[in-house]
Order: C-alpha cells, then sequence, then structure tokens
C-alpha cells in the first residue's frame, strides 16, 4: 500500500523503478489532473514525494532488502511541472558510507528538462522497522534495465 510504489494501493502512484546503471535508477509516470496544485500543474507534495522515494529507491541496487529512510532532503522547484506529460523521475547515488547514504534525485520533462530536484540523506532503517512481509508483494523491487522496454506513463 504504498503511496509512491504499491501497485495494488487504489489512491498510489504506482511506480516501478528500474536500474539505469550501477549507481541509477528511475521511473516514468504521467500525474493525472486530480493530483493537481495549480491549474494544468503537478502539486509540490507530489513532486517532492518522487523524489523522496527514486532516492530511497537508489540505495537499493545490489540488495532489494536494505531499507533506508529519509533523514534530510533539500528539494529545488526550478519550474512548474506539468499534468498530462510522461515525465520521468531518476535517483543517483552519490556516496555511501556506514549507515548513512547521499542520493540525487531529480524529476525530468520528455525533453529533459529538469522541473525539481534533491539532495536526500538517507539511514539505515532500524532492523525492527523493516517489514516481515513478501517484499516483491509489496511492489519494493528495483527491476534491471532489461526489463524495462519503453517509459510506462501512469495513470
Amino acid at each position: 500500500m504504498c503511496f509512491v510504489c504499491g501497485l495494488e494501493n487504489p489512491a498510489g502512484l504506482k511506480l516501478v523503478f528500474y536500474e539505469t546503471g550501477p549507481d541509477e535508477v528511475m521511473a516514468a509516470y504521467t500525474p493525472p489532473e486530480h493530483f493537481q496544485g495549480y491549474p494544468g500543474v503537478l502539486h509540490g507534495g507530489i513532486v517532492a514525494s518522487l523524489l523522496d522515494e527514486v532516492g530511497g529507491r537508489v540505495v537499493m541496487i545490489g540488495d532489494h532488502n536494505h531499507f533506508m529512510m529519509t533523514a534530510k532532503m533539500e528539494t529545488r522547484y526550478r519550474r512548474p511541472t506539468p499534468l498530462g506529460q510522461v515525465l520521468t523521475v531518476y535517483g543517483r547515488l552519490v556516496k555511501r558510507r556506514g549507515r548513512l547514504a547521499l542520493a540525487h534525485a531529480e524529476l525530468r520533462l520528455p525533453d529533459g528538462t529538469v522541473t525539481a530536484e534533491a539532495e536526500l540523506t538517507l539511514a539505515d532503517l532500524p532492523g525492527d522497522y523493516v517489514p516481515d512481509a513478501d517484499l516483491s508483494a509489496l511492489g519494493w523491487r528495483v527491476y534491471p534495465e532489461a526489463a524495462r522496454s519503453e517509459p510506462m506513463p501512469h495513470a
């Protein structure tokens, strides 16, 4: 039931994440009108959710059971993010040391224009918070690039 990645969450975004490099993940998303802030513009809270999630996913490359949570996120809104276009959200691992990691996230238009970006500090999730469930059923998987055919618009 994750808001961003829960494939069965009726109110969620239903994103599927793909590894596009050794330290990079991406997902495609077409925001519908009911997530608008200003007319025709994606709400900034949804933008922040997309950036937060992709930052958390990039640290899962190589170990899909390694959960980290956002400890700090600095977001820069560069321009309004339009509704109804296929957006691509990218995450890149900047550094990992001990129980902390730094990630960079970007939200891009089809022409590559960055509408928002974030720098994230992530911390290992305490062991007693790791879900005792089938993680693939939760939608927590990051797929290899080979599994992706085309960016998938999501409604």
